[in-house]
């Protein structure tokens, strides 16, 4: 699984994310992320395998994303969706381990 939690732009990235008891977001499947890539929702650059994190901006970016390709009722979209709403909500950026 891709663990997404909760980071602001300002902190510094963790190794792991019980470093900085990070507030855990949700989960995507390989699957899930992968037509999401296919979808272009998630850029290409992006591996399932390995740890990234998206800033604020980026978040607000994909969140736009979503409703210009009018994909608000699509599953894939719908699970990805939820992280990017709390994300906002927090005004803060989202980081994913990959295990």
């Amino acid at each position: 699984m891709l663990d997404f939690y909760f980071m602001n732009d300002s902190d510094i990235k963790p190794h792991s994310p019980g470093e900085q008891n990070l507030e855990f977001a949700g989960s995507l499947d390989d699957k899930t992320f992968q037509n999401l890539k296919t979808k272009g929702i998630i850029e290409s650059r992006y591996d399932y395998y390995s740890d990234f994190r998206w800033g604020e901006a980026l978040v607000k970016h994909i969140h736009s994303m979503i409703h210009q390709k009018g994909g608000m009722t699509d599953h894939d979209v719908k699970i990805l969706k939820a992280f990017l709403d709390q994300a906002m909500e927090r005004q803060c950026g989202l980081i994913a381990f990959g295990d």
